[in-house]
């Protein structure tokens, strides 16, 4: 009978399973770390998005606006003293690395309208909601010399 385990990927499991699940654990901790988790909030005029980034510095952060998608980059490095000392991971979940997240805002929103700040480890983005203007018929003459 097969009964799911409450202590399911822990520091133990990864111990003894090291040596049997090298590809699965490598794919699954992949996944989860670079993963910035976003909360999205709609309001009448704006959408405010709420990325946890936490351990981050402000200065590792980068924001971008290319063709409609706004665009999130987070580094981190790893921490210098410790690759000082010696010894041998048994567990690491600290990511270390690159991590991207995109969203489509649209064409009409430019890097102006779109403000963002950085605090406790949250990155707050708001951005506007752009009606697209209804597009005028308009008839221009040209002149004949």
């Amino acid at each position: 009978m097969l009964v799911p385990s409450i202590f399911s990927n822990d520091l133990f499991d990864d111990f003894f399973n090291d040596n049997y699940k090298p590809a699965q654990r490598y794919v699954q901790s992949a996944n989860s770390r670079n993963l910035m988790n976003t909360d999205i909030k709609e309001f009448e005029d704006q959408y405010e998005l709420g990325i946890e980034l936490p351990g981050y510095k402000k200065e590792d952060v980068t924001a971008s606006l290319k063709d409609g998608y706004l665009t999130i980059e987070a580094e981190r490095h790893a921490d210098e003293t410790l690759k000082e000392r010696k010894g041998q991971y048994i567990r690491k979940e600290c990511f270390t690395g690159k991590s991207q997240r995109s969203f489509y805002v649209g064409e009409l929103v430019t890097q102006n309208d779109i403000h963002a700040s950085f605090e406790n480890g949250i990155l707050t983005i708001v951005v506007p909601k752009i009606k697209e203007q209804p597009k005028v018929e308009q008839t221009n003459y040209i002149s004949i010399e």
